[in-house]
């Protein structure tokens, strides 16, 4: 199956000069979803990656990392953007494009020296993955890979991360 022909392609949005890559068109295509987890879950087992927990980044790996976690068996542990976390957390914040922003993860969600996979929907710039492996690295836990959807090459985000394992399906 080829993933891009269901990836949307959006000129200006959400600014005039972007060309947003739109997943919608992906997770509504049944055949395409499935395949999709299906080949992530693969990459991760060629790779030898054998994660205790998946992270997802708040909003769109909350849709990729569950369903790998499950097939991965391994445990769902999301970060969230600020406020939205009931117990004490760790927190970073990080540069956009367009300023800073922060993420949050529960402090007691991750044992140190644990194993983990971060998962996300695009690796653009890196810095939303970037911002995740700090937020593990104070925990002490392991981050052992990255996967995505989509990277976005030219914008060198893999550049920004530390040097484990990367996966991507589908590089523009």
């Amino acid at each position: 199956m080829e993933l891009k022909s269901l990836i949307r392609d959006i000129p200006d949005f959400p600014q005039p000069g972007i060309l947003f890559r739109d997943i919608t068109t992906l997770l509504n295509n049944p055949q395409g979803l499935q395949y999709t987890i299906d080949r992530l879950t693969e990459q991760c087992q060629t790779a030898n990656l054998e994660p205790d927990y998946i992270v997802g980044m708040e909003s769109r790996g909350f849709i990729f990392a569950p369903p790998l976690a499950y097939q991965l068996k391994a445990g769902f542990v999301p970060v969230r953007k600020p406020g939205k976390l009931p117990a004490p957390i760790h927190s970073v914040a990080y540069e956009l494009e367009y300023g800073i922003d922060r993420l949050e993860i529960h402090q007691d969600a991750i044992a140190p020296q644990a194993k983990v996979l971060i998962v996300d929907d695009l690796l653009a710039t890196g810095g939303t993955a970037k911002a995740t492996a700090e937020l593990l690295s104070q925990m002490k836990a392991e981050v052992i890979g990255f996967a995505f959807v989509i990277e976005l090459l030219g914008l060198k985000g893999k550049d920004r991360l530390p040097d484990v394992p990367l996966i991507s399906l589908v590089k523009y």
